[in-house]
């Protein structure tokens, strides 16, 4: 009875199975076949060499996958004596191979996957892992940068309840990545749960040694800016323009706009019918309160303007730097300045405006009082700094 023949597993790298397997990779995870292909040619050389101490960069991988194979080689000079058998093989040695070789020639001798250690194979193994890790942080910070100064929306997905940060998961296209509100970061009495799903604006995309590394907000001025933008048509067309945003997260924010079209009204639009507009941006920010202002190239209107809800009579210019003298009636002095000055301060913001305000029975400093030293700061009396 004839013996029947098992044919013994190959070990071989079955090159089919690796293009459909590449294939698979760029289907599933988006990592283009030409990067994965650079990665694992490496790999494989990285392989080899770990296990033949003495060979250099003459070892090359041909992928072809119109021919659909993939063959090692090593390149080896023809040479009459032979000083190192790794970049180099004997004349005599080399016709067996190929009849016609010359000296000087450069041979190329293929190697058999099969022939790869343990070692070598654990090696190609994670640099393929790493290449694919390294592709797919790529993406994601590509993605994600092409997102800063936007806003996104997240879903908590931890709540420290030692120092208050937050882990948000985003979402942007088919990437995500997990990102951390900092309590510094956060709207002061703000209560965020696990599962919640918030809207955070994107400050900065980093690269780091773990991945890209984006940087949110809540308190940022842009996210206010980018809520106006979703609400108000006028200004994601650019019909309205917002020139400046002052903001006291959780509290208030002031808002410049200006529109070029004189037809246009760019408070009426950033209110909307009834206010839905601004109640829309109001809820999202949880009440926070927002003053929109219209912006002026002019200096004294645009200050009387950024003090509102407070009546104005008079803005002076004064000759020392960018600053000026503000006369409210008197009964209005603690409403332009606002609680714990809040108003004027926001107003300075708003502006890039040092602001004097005095009230209307006490105008001017006192003559005696000698100018080179600062006022002490009191309610009828009171100047604030950007």
């Amino acid at each position: 009875m004839a013996k029947k023949k098992i044919a013994a597993k190959s070990t071989e790298l079955d090159a089919k199975e690796f293009f459909a397997a590449i294939s698979d990779i760029e289907k599933d995870k988006g990592i283009p076949k030409a990067y994965m292909l650079e990665k694992i040619t490496q790999a494989l050389v990285a392989a080899y060499k770990r296990d033949h101490e003495g060979i250099t960069d003459n070892v090359v991988v041909d992928a072809n996958e119109e021919r659909g194979d993939v063959r090692m080689f090593v390149k080896k000079d023809v040479v009459e004596m032979v000083d190192n058998p790794h970049t180099e093989i004997a004349l005599e040695d080399a016709r067996k191979a190929l009849p016609r070789a010359q000296l000087g020639d450069v041979l190329r001798i293929e190697i058999k996957p099969k022939n790869f250690g343990r070692i070598a194979a654990q090696t190609a193994r994670q640099v393929i892992i790493q290449g694919m890790r390294e592709a797919e942080r790529g993406m994601i910070f590509d993605e994600f940068s092409s997102k800063e100064h936007e806003i996104l929306t997240g879903t908590v997905t931890r709540v420290d309840e030692r120092n208050g940060s937050v882990a948000i998961r985003l979402t942007s296209g088919s990437e995500f990545t997990d990102a951390f509100l900092s309590t510094g970061e956060q709207v002061k009495g703000e209560v965020i749960h696990e599962g919640d799903r918030v809207r955070v604006y994107v400050v900065e995309v980093r690269r780091s040694t773990r991945g890209p590394q984006v940087l949110i907000s809540r308190t940022h001025p842009g996210l206010v800016k980018r809520l106006f933008e979703l609400e108000v048509p006028e200004i994601y067309d650019g019909t309205v323009e917002v020139m400046s945003i002052a903001r006291e997260a959780g509290s208030r924010t002031k808002l410049a706009v200006w529109s070029e079209d004189e037809n246009v009204d760019p408070i009426g639009a950033c209110v909307g019918p009834r206010g839905q507009r601004v109640n829309a941006v109001v809820e999202e920010l949880r009440g926070e309160k927002v003053d929109i202002i219209k912006w002026s190239d002019d200096p004294s209107q645009y200050v009387a303007a950024a003090l509102a809800p407070a009546d104005v009579i008079s803005v002076t210019e004064l000759e020392q730097g960018k600053s000026c003298r503000v006369v409210v009636p008197d009964d209005q002095l603690s409403l332009a300045i606002g609680k714990e000055g809040q108003n004027a301060r926001l107003a300075a913001r708003l502006t890039g405006y040092k602001i004097d305000i005095r009230p209307a029975s006490a105008p001017e400093p006192p003559e005696q009082e000698p100018a080179e030293e600062p006022m002490e700061e009191t309610e009828e009396d009171i100047e604030i700094e950007e």
